[in-house]
């Protein structure tokens, strides 16, 4: 069954009749649409006006004070997050120092550890809420001194890592053990008695006594500076360590290097002689740094043999 509208009629004076309505149902309808929109707004501009005495905005506040609780709820989660990830970061910064000690690096200051963390020097109002916006400027705080403090850790880390390899450099050069088997006197460094010249004067080495063709080893890691004779020691090999590091190996039956040849610690280089000023088969030691004389004794353990070195 089709509905049917009724058309609409008014009476035309001119015309003594009633005559159709052109468009007449639809100027109605929109009438009527145009007095709802007019109606709502009154009512809702009222409503706001009075507080929301009608409680239509009820629903979207409750929603948002629900989504205020989780974000707060995240907030300080995450706030609690950073800092226990701070501690463990102070915790590797005592380590860190504890390595910089054993590399011989000064340990980080506290006040460089704190890398300048100071105040927000903004405070950004992304939210209505203040309480909010002070939970998210701090965790913006917090997260970007995280990212110096790792920053800071990371540096520190690979300062480490380069003097550890630049130590292990070093004391591959050292001259760290015995040069000979022989036996030695623990006081013959310093002023004595010249055994052949009968004055005193000061002995700038050690000497290892033993039979003549004895093994001499490099004591370091280094380059052949000198190989051959000297006035009083005789046949003579300096090998020099770098780090400003010099060794003297005098008094040799046989030199087994050449000059510019780079040699390791327990490298067999020459042998036990006699040669030179000696009144006897012995190794003369010595030890200089920056071109001063050390005490070989302090630079070696006796129970250690250069052989045991050579092997690894």
């Amino acid at each position: 069954m089709k509905l049917r509208l009724t058309p609409l009629y008014k009476f035309s004076p001119e015309a003594l009749a009633f005559v159709k309505v052109k468009w007449g149902r639809t100027k109605i309808m929109l009438m009527g649409v145009l007095v709802c929109i007019i109606f709502l707004s009154a009512v809702y501009g009222i409503n706001q006006y009075y507080g929301d005495i009608l409680g239509l905005a009820y629903l979207h506040e409750t929603t948002l004070v629900y989504e205020n609780k989780i974000l707060r709820e995240q907030l300080k989660y995450l706030t609690k997050k950073i800092n226990d990830v701070q501690k463990i970061i102070a915790q590797v910064s005592d380590k860190g120092n504890e390595l910089r000690l054993l590399v011989n690096l000064p340990k980080l200051e506290i006040d460089i550890q704190k890398v300048g963390v100071g105040g927000i020097e903004e405070n950004v109002e992304l939210t209505s809420s203040s309480e909010i916006n002070d939970m998210l400027n701090n965790l913006q705080f917090l997260v970007s001194k995280l990212e110096r403090e790792v920053m800071l850790q990371r540096t520190s880390y690979d300062e480490v890592a380069k003097m550890y390899e630049k130590n292990r450099t070093m004391f591959e050069h050292l001259p760290a053990i015995k040069p000979a088997d022989g036996y030695f006197s623990p006081n013959s460094y310093g002023i004595r008695l010249h055994p052949i010249l009968r004055i005193y004067r000061m002995h700038e080495g050690i000497d290892i006594v033993n039979e003549i063709g004895t093994p001499v080893y490099a004591t370091g890691n280094g380059v052949v500076s000198f190989a051959g004779r000297q006035i009083g020691l005789g046949l003579t090999i300096e090998i020099n360590h770098g780090y400003s590091i010099k060794t003297i190996y005098g008094h040799l039956s046989k030199i087994l290097v050449h000059e510019g040849q780079s040699v390791k610690r327990g490298d067999l280089i020459g042998r036990i002689g006699n040669s030179g000023l000696s009144s006897g088969p012995h190794l003369h030691y010595e030890v200089r740094i920056n071109g001063v004389a050390q005490n070989p004794i302090d630079y070696f353990f006796n129970d250690i043999h250069p052989v045991s070195i050579a092997r690894k």
